[in-house]
């Protein structure tokens, strides 16, 4: 791992409910569990990973949760540093707004280029990346400038896939246009693997489905850590991400083994050992 600064990681597919925020936010709540520094930045402008954390953070704070500014409004003022909200010592957020759907506009209006408009988010995370080990980019399932710049300021990407076909689609569709990206834009990024959610436990489409997308992308490719349908995901988004009893313990159980094998493939790529074994 680097000792200097962040690896940026984003979370992605095409097909929208494939569980991309519920799988960035938890990994990096385990991953800040286990002791790395993380900012999570919510680049949906439904911000549902910005709802999900400051509901967790109001769990550990009596205080009022709130913040004066969107990322709009920071990336605006060339200033991302200014939003840094705390959720827990290790885990940090910069939380979006539905006024991010402008995002797109402003760039029309202050780039006449399309490269000006995919670079500049990555010149304004630059100043953050001393300050954590990994920062985690959560998008919209779309092909938009909102995407394009976050994988351009990536070092690498997790394909997020439910076990069903129109996301296994969407996850081709994906990695497809993610060399479509290194074309254009000289990106330098690599995808770490396909992590699978579990769309029904037990279900022969949904093994079916994993057994396709191992053909599709290679087995080496998809993490061995699978995330099984759990109702107290659900729950999260209602209370904050607890850990309170043992269905808590459950979720963090799954997403505890989801990172230490996360970090491992990490490590195979920054040696040089490409896929995960």
């Amino acid at each position: 791992m680097s000792e200097q600064q962040a690896i940026v990681v984003t979370f992605g597919n095409f097909k929208g409910g494939t569980g991309k925020t519920t799988n960035s936010t938890m990994l990096a709540y385990a991953l800040s569990n286990m002791g790395y520094k993380v900012l999570l930045c919510d680049q949906d402008p439904q911000a549902n990973a910005t709802a999900l954390y400051l509901k967790t953070k109001a769990l550990h704070n009596d205080e009022l949760v709130a913040f004066n500014k969107t990322l709009m409004a920071a990336i605006q003022e060339e200033d991302l540093a200014q939003i840094v909200t705390d959720i827990t010592p290790n885990l940090h957020l910069l939380p979006s707004f539905s006024d991010f759907s402008l995002y797109p506009r402003f760039l029309e209006k202050k780039f006449p280029n399309t490269e000006d408009r995919v670079y500049y988010f990555a010149s304004l995370i630059e100043p953050l990346k001393r300050d954590y080990d990994f920062i985690f980019i959560d998008v919209p399932p779309t092909i938009s400038i909102i995407t394009d710049a976050a994988l351009y300021a990536s070092d690498y990407v997790v394909v997020v896939m439910q076990t069903q076909e129109r996301s296994l689609a969407g996850a081709e569709v994906f990695t497809n246009y993610l060399q479509s990206l290194i074309d254009d834009y000289n990106a330098e990024l690599d995808i770490i693997g396909i992590l699978p959610v579990i769309l029904k436990n037990g279900a022969a489409v949904d093994l079916a489905t994993l057994e396709n997308a191992k053909e599709v992308f290679g087995e080496e490719n998809i993490f061995k850590q699978v995330v099984m349908n759990m109702e107290r995901l659900k729950r999260f988004d209602l209370t904050g991400i607890t850990n309170d009893d043992m269905h808590d313990r459950r979720v963090h159980k799954v997403y505890n083994g989801i990172a230490e094998e996360f970090i491992e493939r990490l490590e195979a790529e920054l040696n040089g050992g490409g896929a995960h074994e």
